[in-house]
């Protein structure tokens, strides 16, 4: 089959070769399930109003940063690394959703449940927070979180960013208000309703089948900064066709064999990234796109294993040694479960 014929075919005809596949070796680190999502909970407000007593707020400033307790730091520990005393997991300072009055407020929306507490979000003004806490991103903390913590920060920085954007009806252009304790918001003029939006994107470590992997940097990144390649879903396309498209247009690479891998949320600002693998020749020469990537290169195993003891994007990076993605990405999951199956 020609290059120009594997191009234009099917992707989701081409048929996965499980043998040249890998799975992921734990859940990425913003997929976790541990919050209870209750769609009949969103419309119950005696519900609501029974479990607001222990409920507890995740707050978040205009920024999106929220207060973080850091575990103590270690003895040693390397460039950019939060720190990993206890169970080595950072903790969101939530506050009991009573200091915010006796009833949800307005701006409140419900993330949802977890052992019998209902959580809730909020903007708020940042103010010093007790202890060692520091007001942080999910950018900066969020590969330390414990599972429940990842879960609600997520959830309230897509919920309250989508709010904060939200405020005009797409249909009429009329003010809309929030509904569904959060989860939908109601045009003044038609009740027309809107939902949060999630825009899937894809994102593919490319391999060759054997010991060799696809690594690209795009235009913005010091050199040295490599991941996987990735791209926004277009309207009508299927996720497969997705990825066989984004690849080629970035670096002009064609590629099979496309299984599916994991998925986790990438709310900046509504993101869900949806991750595969694919195989492809390296022989086939690499034509960057000119615009978003910089430099792409077929990397062995030997050098990612170097490169995932150095540390991530936070360590500072010497004449442009190779450095891979933050422990919060998807694309680390994916790099060292790739490098795990060799």
């Amino acid at each position: 089959m020609t290059a120009a014929t594997e191009r234009t075919s099917d992707p989701a005809e081409r048929v996965w070769d499980p043998t040249r596949a890998f799975g992921l070796i734990e859940p990425p680190p913003l997929a976790s399930a541990t919050l209870i999502r209750d769609e009949f909970l969103r419309l119950d407000t005696a519900r609501q109003q029974a479990g607001w007593a222990k409920a507890q707020v995740v707050v978040l400033d205009a920024t999106g940063r929220t207060p973080v307790e850091l575990p103590a730091p270690p003895a040693v520990r390397r460039p950019g690394e939060l720190g990993d005393a206890g169970d080595g997991r950072a903790r969101l300072v939530t506050r009991p959703a009573t200091e915010l009055g006796d009833t949800p407020p307005p701006a409140a929306v419900l993330l949802g449940e977890a052992d019998g507490v209902l959580y809730w979000a909020q903007r708020v003004e940042p103010a010093e927070p007790a202890g060692d806490a520091r007001w942080l991103s999910l950018f900066t903390v969020g590969g330390e979180l414990a599972p429940l913590d990842a879960a609600l920060l997520t959830t309230a920085i897509a919920l309250l960013t989508w709010h904060d954007r939200a405020r005009f009806c797409a249909r009429d252009g009329s003010l809309t208000r929030p509904t569904k304790a959060g989860w939908a918001r109601e045009c003044a003029a038609e009740n027309h309703e809107e939902f949060p939006r999630t825009d899937p994107a894809i994102i593919c470590l490319v391999h060759d089948g054997a010991d060799q992997v696809l690594l690209a940097r795009q235009t913005t990144w010091p050199a040295g900064r490599m991941s996987v390649l990735a791209g926004f879903v277009e309207a009508g396309e299927s996720l497969e066709a997705c990825v066989a498209r984004e690849i080629a247009e970035e670096v002009g690479v064609d590629v099979r064999d496309v299984g599916y891998l994991g998925s986790q949320a990438w709310p900046f600002p509504r993101s869900l990234m949806v991750g595969f693998q694919a195989v492809a020749d390296p022989a086939q020469p690499i034509r960057l796109d000119g615009a978003e990537i910089a430099e792409a290169r077929w990397l062995r195993r030997g050098d990612l294993v170097e490169a995932l003891k150095r540390g991530d994007w936070g360590v500072p990076a010497d004449d442009g040694q190779l450095l891979l993605p933050g422990r919060m990405s998807i694309a680390r999951t994916m790099i060292e479960s790739w490098v795990a199956a060799g």
